[in-house]
């Protein structure tokens, strides 16, 4: 990866010797050497990060070298952002006096620049110096394995990335060798024991603790019996606050009210509250990743024994906590999968397309490789898919040899060690890959990632590259699913085929925040030392916010701040300007969750130009600062506040015509069709919509709308010709206008509808493309009177549906081969549904059914009954999108 860094330094110091033709001889001779001397070393990176793993003074200088071509790009980008605003004049005399006071100004910034430079060249200089000491050899570029070290092959690389169909397996459903240990948990969680139980899992990291607990808890039988369930981690850094809140908002929902009081509870408020709400209830919790005996102890208080058979799932991979946490209680270690188990789930990992045990095909040479690799695993399922991950996207015996020949280097005890499988497969990433995987290790310990604002983060921060004609969006998506299907990242939620949330093991976040401290990527700011590293422009900070902002970090040029303290709450007006004009050079500001005081958003946002991503959901910001209109650069503003909650954008927003994604409720009209680079637009409404013209919204992919009422017209949406996901959403008890206009979106493929829909007709003009549909009422009885599954099963392409609320009918009726191409299906809130019928090539393909709240529905068709039926869990559907109030 090292290599790739310092060639993205060397291609930024030849653009700046282009465009500065007026540098002086000095600052430009020392560019030119600087440039030249980073493309030599180039060619001795290769054997210094061979030799890295076993030498700390070749790690050592790896990193050096990092910091310094790190440093040199900060120093250009500083120069350029500050000579783009000294650029803005217009051609009057007061703007030409300007204009030479400009110039002695850009002296003065090429005398700093060159002091920079100069100390740049100083360090090379060392680090040559080094370079003999240490013995790192002269090598030829084309040597060396992986992705990552195949020069000049980059867009090939990427674009045969992005070309390739990515199956991967959901890590839950890679279920092996925990059957019968399943049957047993299940048994101790249902019986009849009245009193509180608590049943700890326990065993090392990889061992597939949460994955066991997860197909628990998502179990039918669990599901029925307990209506009341939880989820929380609670990892080595925890707030017992934020537990106990997380806890309350899965009961009890996240209405703007609800929030609000949250926030102003104390432990103790909130400890009684959560006792209260649980009471007389019948509850599942789990408390997953517990580290610490106190962890439980503080939440425990809160979770009454109602002595009606209430239960807790804890893990830990502490013994110690286990037997600890409830003397009357159950525990259960987690074994090791034996042989059999290990090679059975390493097939599953490499065809997950095939259900039939013993029938994965390899050739007889492949096969004796997989089984000898799987074996040195030792049965730890971690090991086992992450190792599955790296030979799907290796091909051929020799290749699965060259792997065998890399693990057998680093044996210990007869079998290779976790982290040297994981890091061969992280090695075998591309550049780009390397740079997306290490950046989720910003995020805390088990914290769930919103995949969208993972791939907006990863856009701001320069990590997807421009391919020909590729949309990097689509790249970014491409990234985050080899990531996945190579078992470095997991899924957490998905809606249908929509990955919502992912999440990464404490194990191979460890990897990633160790790789990313030696090449510099970022810093997670430790308040225990108060200072941060010069080198690494990003900052995550975790905790202390407060303290972090108190230091003297104008000499930084920080790229990314990302404010993820949970317990720093209110960011006042002084530490905003301060901020904002400290670090001038941000791309990436996070604030989410971040109270700021005042509710607007300062003038002083404006001083950061650079800016490509602005986070602030679920702040309190109801007004942002017209100074907005100054970040030319802005790629994704996210300041979806809350449920119901608008945001006052200023006019000045359609001055950003950069901006891709944009994310809120706004209150004034705006003519966003000037932003014709957007590419994700939520939520309008109807009535701001009808004053746009979506005829040069060329680029946008994504819409949102809502307060739809049936006055209103959608005739524009049918000009948005590379729409692929619309939500509509009409005002409550309110009916959808005609829906014609969207027959003419011919790359449709996701449609919500939720409200009122009067005549089953008016779906039948749908778009042929779509292949996931939900149609939902806002209110119960609302729904239509005559059966739509004869018109939606005509549909060629559909895969996924879901009605919910959206039929008033007794009977449902699906005809001979329709929906032909439908593997999920949902029935949810249809009240008066009593009986189906469904030919026999009908729905021919259907793998998951889900039916809730069809209280009159007796039975289902005799042929579906194999398909797992769960009643409840609507968690993932809420998520995806949050309604209005």
């Amino acid at each position: 990866m090292v290599d790739a860094v310092v060639s993205y330094a060397v291609e930024k110091l030849g653009t700046f010797l282009i465009e500065e033709v007026s540098l002086r001889q000095s600052l430009r001779e020392n560019v030119l050497w600087l440039r030249n001397e980073l493309s030599f070393m180039k060619a001795f990176l290769k054997d210094a990060e061979t030799k890295q793993e076993q030498d700390n003074l070749v790690q050592q200088w790896v990193f050096e070298i990092t910091s310094v071509a790190n440093e040199a790009v900060a120093v250009l980008e500083a120069y350029s952002s500050d000579a783009a605003k000294d650029g803005d004049h217009a051609a009057g005399f007061v703007d030409r006096l300007k204009a030479c006071a400009c110039i002695c100004q850009k002296e003065a910034k090429f005398h700093n620049i060159g002091k920079d430079i100069q100390s740049l060249k100083e360090r090379v200089m060392d680090i040559s110096r080094k370079r003999d000491t240490y013995g790192i050899t002269h090598i030829n570029n084309n040597a060396g394995e992986g992705p990552s070290n195949r020069p000049n092959d980059q867009s090939s690389t990427l674009i045969r990335t992005l070309r390739r169909a990515v199956s991967y397996a959901d890590e839950d459903q890679l279920f092996v060798g925990f059957q019968e240990v399943f049957q047993r948990l299940l048994d101790e969680l249902l019986k009849k024991e009245p009193r509180r139980n608590v049943l700890s899992i326990y065993g090392m990291g990889g061992l597939g603790k949460t994955t066991l607990t997860r197909n628990l808890y998502n179990s039918p039988s669990l599901i029925t019996t307990f209506h009341t369930r939880a989820w929380i981690c609670v990892s080595q850094q925890y707030s017992t606050p934020d537990l106990l809140r997380s806890i309350i908002k899965s009961i009890d929902g996240c209405s703007e009210e609800m929030l609000k009081m949250l926030k102003e509870m104390t432990e103790r408020d909130l400890e009684t509250h959560l006792r209260n709400l649980l009471k007389e209830r019948k509850y599942l919790v789990v408390v997953d990743d517990v580290w610490h005996r106190e962890a439980w102890e503080s939440l425990k208080r809160a979770l009454p024994d109602n002595k009606n058979g209430s239960r807790v799932i804890l893990t830990t991979r502490k013994e110690d906590v286990a037997e600890r946490v409830d003397d009357k209680g159950f525990s259960h270690k987690l074994r090791f999968l034996n042989n059999e188990e290990s090679w059975d789930l390493l097939c599953k990992k490499l065809h997950p397309e095939n259900k039939m045990v013993g029938a994965y095909l390899f050739s007889p040479s492949m096969e004796r490789l997989a089984m000898e690799m799987v074996d040195k695993c030792r049965g730890l399922p971690l090991a086992i898919v992450v190792l599955g991950g790296l030979l799907s996207y290796r091909k051929g015996v020799d290749e699965w040899q060259k792997v065998k020949t890399h693990l057998w280097q680093h044996m210990k005890n007869d079998s290779v060690e976790i982290t040297h499988i994981l890091s061969l497969s992280y090695s075998d990433l591309s550049f780009e890959l390397k740079q997306c995987f290490l950046y989720i290790g910003i995020f805390q310990e088990d914290h769930v990632i919103d995949t969208e604002k993972l791939m907006h983060l990863w856009l701001a921060e320069g990590f997807i590259p421009r391919i020909r004609e590729e949309h990097m969006e689509d790249i970014a998506e491409n990234f985050l699913h080899e990531l996945i299907s190579r078992s470095l990242i997991q899924v957490a939620e998905t809606f249908f085929d929509k990955i919502l949330t992912c999440r990464i093991h404490d194990l191979l976040r460890d990897l990633a925040v160790q790789k990313a401290m030696e090449v510099n990527l970022f810093d997670i700011y430790d308040p225990r030392v108060n200072l941060v590293t010069p080198f690494r422009h990003r900052h995550a900070i975790h905790t202390q916010t407060q303290r972090y902002l108190s230091l003297d970090l104008s000499e930084l040029k920080v790229r990314s701040i990302l404010l993820l303290d949970k317990e720093f709450k209110h960011l006042d007006d002084k530490k905003f300007i301060k901020l904002c004009t400290t670090f001038l050079h941000l791309y990436v500001l996070d604030l989410e969750n971040i109270y700021i005081v005042g509710n607007k958003l300062p003038d002083a946002i404006g001083n950061l130009v650079h800016l490509k991503f602005l986070g602030l959901s679920n702040t309190n910001l109801f007004k942002l600062s017209s100074s907005i209109g100054k970040l030319k650069n802005l790629q994704t503003l996210d300041a979806l506040i809350d449920d119901c909650c608008s945001c006052k954008l200023p006019s000045q927003i359609t001055q950003l015509t950069n901006l891709r994604h944009l994310i809120t409720r706004y209150e004034v009209p705006l003519q966003v069709d000037r932003l014709t680079n957007l590419r994700t637009l939520k939520f309008i409404r109807c009535d701001q919509w009808k004053h746009t013209d979506a005829s040069g919204l060329v680029n946008l992919q994504e819409l949102g709308m809502e307060k739809i009422e049936k006055s209103y017209s959608l005739k524009s949406i049918g000009s948005l010709k590379s729409l692929t996901t619309l939500f509509l959403v009409c005002s409550y008890g309110e009916t959808f206008p005609p829906l014609d206009p969207l027959s003419s979106c011919e790359n449709l493929q996701r449609l919500w509808l939720s409200g009122r829909i009067e005549e089953v007709a008016i779906v039948n003009n749908l778009p042929k493309s779509i292949t996931v549909l939900v149609l939902q009422s806002t209110a119960l009885f609302t729904g239509l009177e005559e059966d739509p599954m004869p018109i939606l099963g005509k549909l060629p392409n559909l895969k996924h549906l879901e009605l919910s609320r959206a039929y008033n009918g007794k009977k449902i009726t699906c005809n001979g081969n329709s929906f032909g191409q439908l593997e999920t299906l949902r029935l949810g809130d249809l009240k008066n549904l009593e009986s189906w019928h469904i030919h026999t090539t009908a729905m021919s393909v259907l793998k998951s059914l889900t039916i809730f709240g069809c209280p009159e529905l007796k039975k289902i068709p005799e042929r579906l009954e194999h398909i797992a039926v769960l009643d409840g869990n609507q968690s993932q559907r809420e998520y995806y999108y949050r309604f209005p109030n």
